[in-house]
Parts: structure tokens; sequence; C-alpha cells
């Protein structure tokens, strides 16, 4: 293997690990979100989810596409290989 070959495998492995702690830290961050409002008296925003907050959603959906760019790159690599 050349060194240009490993560097592009360990960056396909690279965008694999970033995606999947951003899908991880987003579902987190919900969780403790929506963990803090339900201790409060009044549960609206808990109960009805609205209004929505973007941030947890939008680190999934960045997650799932780091993911995607990940094997993308990991495939190619495979394919030329």
């Amino acid at each position: 293997m050349s060194g240009q070959s490993i560097i592009v495998l360990v960056l396909g492995f690279l965008f694999l690990a970033v995606g999947l702690v951003m899908i991880l830290s987003g579902v987190a961050e919900e969780r403790g979100y929506y963990n803090a409002l339900s201790r409060k008296r009044d549960l609206r925003e808990f109960v009805t989810h609205n209004p929505e907050r973007p941030e947890p959603g939008s680190l999934r959906i960045g997650g799932w596409i780091s993911i995607g760019v990940g094997l993308l790159i990991l495939g190619l690599w495979v394919w030329l290989h």
C-alpha cells in the first residue's frame, strides 16, 4: 500500500467516526433537553415537542451525511484497489 492509499483509508474511517460521534451527540443532547423539561411545571413543550429544536436534528443529519461520505470514500478505495 502506498502512502496516499493509507491517507484515503484513514480519511474514510475518520468520516465514519465523526458521523457516529455527531449522531450520538445529537441523541444525547435531545434526551438531556427533554429530560430537563420533564422536571419543570409547564410540560407543554415536553408533551407537544413544540417549538421544535433544530440543533439535535441537525447533528444527527450531519452525522448521517458524514457516514455516507465515509462509506463512499471507503467504497471507492476498495473499488480502486
